[in-house]
């Protein structure tokens, strides 16, 4: 699979957590560029796929985030027993699944990831530009992607939280979209990477929770 802007956060994950929560964690610039791992598909029929969790809060109006039938997203249950804070997992999973939403749709702006991202925050500077370099390429997706391992570190006032998890990108590939060409690879320590999302619950929208700040972790061995 073909990757570009992977640039690791060279800091350990409780770190990261610590940092993000005290609103100081290393430079924003960073974070609107880090990798988010996944390249490359499109074509044949949509179908939902193994989506992010079903909420068990207030129904929300959510815009659709049906991926192509050739994309599978896997989410691993989570351990998380708080009900808010198992909303913001759920909402992270699906601001994971919005990009790559964007990314098959070949739209930079598209609104699954605005609306699960805080308006002009680095976390929606960095989906619209995981979705935009691809489109640059004439890349999509396609194969499936695991993510697991979600764990939560809520502030003191509860006003965010960090969903932090692992990813598997071994058997998601690039996906050249006129020719349709894949570009497979075999899984390598590259394929497993540590997420930090800072999530945030919408002022206006009771449940919704909205990413704010994304920091990785590449080539994570305790992901694999």
């Amino acid at each position: 699979m073909n990757r570009r802007r992977a640039l690791p956060v060279a800091v350990s994950l409780a770190t990261a957590a610590a940092l993000l929560l005290s609103g100081c964690g290393g430079d924003e610039s960073d974070s609107g560029k880090a990798k988010i791992a996944g390249a490359d598909d499109g074509g044949g029929k949509k179908s939902p796929s193994p989506s992010a969790s079903k909420s068990t809060g207030p129904k929300i109006d959510r815009p659709d985030l049906t991926l192509p039938s050739d994309v599978h997203l896997v989410f691993e249950k989570s351990d998380v027993k708080d009900a808010d804070q198992l909303e913001a997992v759920g909402d992270a999973q699906r601001f994971v699944q919005a990009i790559r939403h964007g990314i098959t749709e070949q739209d930079a702006d598209d609104p699954g990831y605005k609306f699960y991202s805080v308006y002009q925050s680095d976390a929606q500077t960095y989906a619209k530009e995981q979705i935009q370099w691809r489109i640059d390429e004439g890349w999509t997706i396609t194969g499936e992607m695991r993510f697991k391992n979600f764990e939560t570190t809520p502030a003191d006032d509860k006003s965010t939280t960090v969903v932090s998890f692992c990813s598997d990108s071994s058997k998601i590939y690039s996906k050249e979209v006129k020719s349709k060409k894949v570009h497979r690879t075999t899984g390598t320590a590259g394929s497993y990477d540590a997420y930090q999302f800072l999530m945030r619950p919408s002022r206006t929208t009771k449940g919704l929770w909205r990413a704010e700040r994304v920091e990785v972790q590449t080539e994570v061995k305790d992901c694999s």
